[in-house]
């Protein structure tokens, strides 16, 4: 799948799921991934919760569920490759993504690879759910 074109033309709601180092998981709420250049996707963080698991386990899993009736969406197993926080690129994407009551606050550009995609329901290969 085109993930930059699913992506710029698709609306929904995404979760990025992490763990830390002991396997304590998080779930949050995150906008559609950047897609970079590259291929790569790169989510803007704050200094919280998901930051804070990808230091120590740069395993997550990102599921977008479409907009509109039904089940329609992706699950995207990723493995973080970089981050970077108060360079050109981050400001720039930044511009791009709501501003919010703290623009001073300090954010990230974390970049992944995706290492296996699937879809919202189902596994995509054997017909189960999982």
């Amino acid at each position: 799948m085109n993930l930059k074109d699913y992506f710029e033309g698709t609306r929904g709601m995404g979760i990025l799921s992490t763990a830390d180092d002991t396997g304590r998981v998080n779930a949050a709420v995150y906008a559609r991934p950047h897609v970079m250049a590259d291929g790569s996707l790169g989510f803007i963080m704050r200094d919280r919760l998901s930051h804070h698991n990808l230091q120590s386990n740069p395993h997550a899993a990102f599921l977008f569920r479409e907009e509109g009736p039904g089940f329609k969406g992706i699950r995207l197993h990723l493995t973080k490759t970089s981050e970077e926080s108060g360079t050109p690129l981050v400001k720039e994407i930044c511009r791009r993504c709501r501003i919010d009551d703290k623009p001073d606050a300090v954010r990230f550009l974390v970049v992944f690879n995706t290492d296996k995609e699937r879809p919202l329901i189902g596994d995509g290969e054997s017909g189960q759910e999982s």
